[in-house]
């Protein structure tokens, strides 16, 4: 056509979504480091030794996997998507890596309570979730996971990993943080330990005094209560050892999950309600000089501590 311009195609550009024919599924969470300086930087950071081997979770296509490979002595990868396991393998077919590669079914376990316990762990983290692992007492985000986890490692952070190290980019910035667990492990109920901060972090900005005279909170702590003094009682009638019984697998009013415990709106007990029993509670905050105080400040030995003199009243939290 005269005068007319021949407009020439442009070559499409590899999609950011896909990676040698592989396409990334956001909704399993797939975002692939394609920063080498990055991947270089974790592994140094890890502190990987030639003896140790190593678990990795989400390998994708395996950039992060043979730079372990090549530090460590095995690595361990799981993996959702059977896509990128066949990928791993035909990646590291041939190569001296093929035998020290092991793809492991999904993850099923709590790394900070399996049985074998691991020198180290460092896992990259959405940002927020890795600044509560390592948050301390006063910081905006200290909470009862931050408490949770730092009593059974040492927390650190190593590296912010801006979103756009990823492709696809995810829609928030992540950290990477390093979790040794602490030998030996902490002697405590776990149960109750765990019961005892979801109490504790109701509001972790109300004093303790007004978590504890919440309605909610004496009913079930009478409860449990009156069950271990049954128990005592009826072990005491049979044996003189009631008193160094192992409560660890007692469960005595507090369901062993994740969900927070509702506040009831500040309800407090009626009066001559449990009166007794709430003049008990209080007296253990008095005692340690905990009623005015706040969760969001208490450092991880004071929660023990308030805990120890709740348990040598016969308060229990689970």
């Amino acid at each position: 056509m005269a005068g007319g311009k021949i407009k020439k195609e442009k070559p499409k550009a590899p999609s950011n979504h896909d990676q040698g024919g592989i396409s990334f599924h956001k909704s399993k969470g797939q975002h692939i480091l394609k920063n080498p300086l990055l991947v270089d930087s974790i592994v140094q950071k890890a502190g990987i030794k030639s003896t140790d081997v190593i678990l990795e979770i989400g390998p994708g296509t395996g950039n992060l996997t043979k730079k372990l490979l090549e530090a460590g002595k095995e690595v361990i990868a799981v993996e959702l998507d059977s896509r990128m396991v066949l990928e791993l393998q035909r990646r590291f077919q041939g190569t001296p890596y093929s035998n020290r590669l092991k793809i492991s079914s999904p993850l099923t376990f709590k790394l900070l309570f399996h049985p074998t316990s691991f020198r180290c762990a460092v896992i990259m983290y959405q940002r927020e979730f890795a600044m509560r692992l390592v948050a301390q007492p006063g910081d905006n985000l200290y909470c009862r996971l931050s408490v949770n986890t730092q009593l059974y490692a040492r927390v650190s952070h190593l590296l912010k990993v801006g979103k756009n190290n990823f492709r696809p980019p995810p829609k928030v910035d992540s950290s990477v943080v390093r979790i040794e667990p602490r030998k030996p492990q902490p002697q405590v109920n776990k149960k109750e330990w765990d019961g005892f901060l979801r109490v504790c972090f109701i509001r972790k900005n109300k004093t303790l005094g007004s978590i504890f005279r919440q309605k909610s909170v004496l009913l079930m702590l009478e409860k449990n209560f009156k069950t271990l003094q049954a128990v005592l009682a009826s072990l005491n009638g049979s044996t003189g050892e009631a008193a160094g019984m192992d409560l660890d697998d007692q469960s005595m009013g507090m369901e062993d999950d994740d969900n927070e415990m509702d506040d009831d709106d500040d309800v407090e007990m009626d009066e001559g309600q449990g009166e007794e029993f709430k003049e008990k509670v209080m007296n253990v905050l008095k005692e340690g000089g905990f009623e005015e105080k706040r969760s969001s400040k208490l450092s991880q030995q004071e929660f023990l501590y308030l805990l120890s003199l709740f348990n040598k009243s016969g308060i229990h939290f689970s």
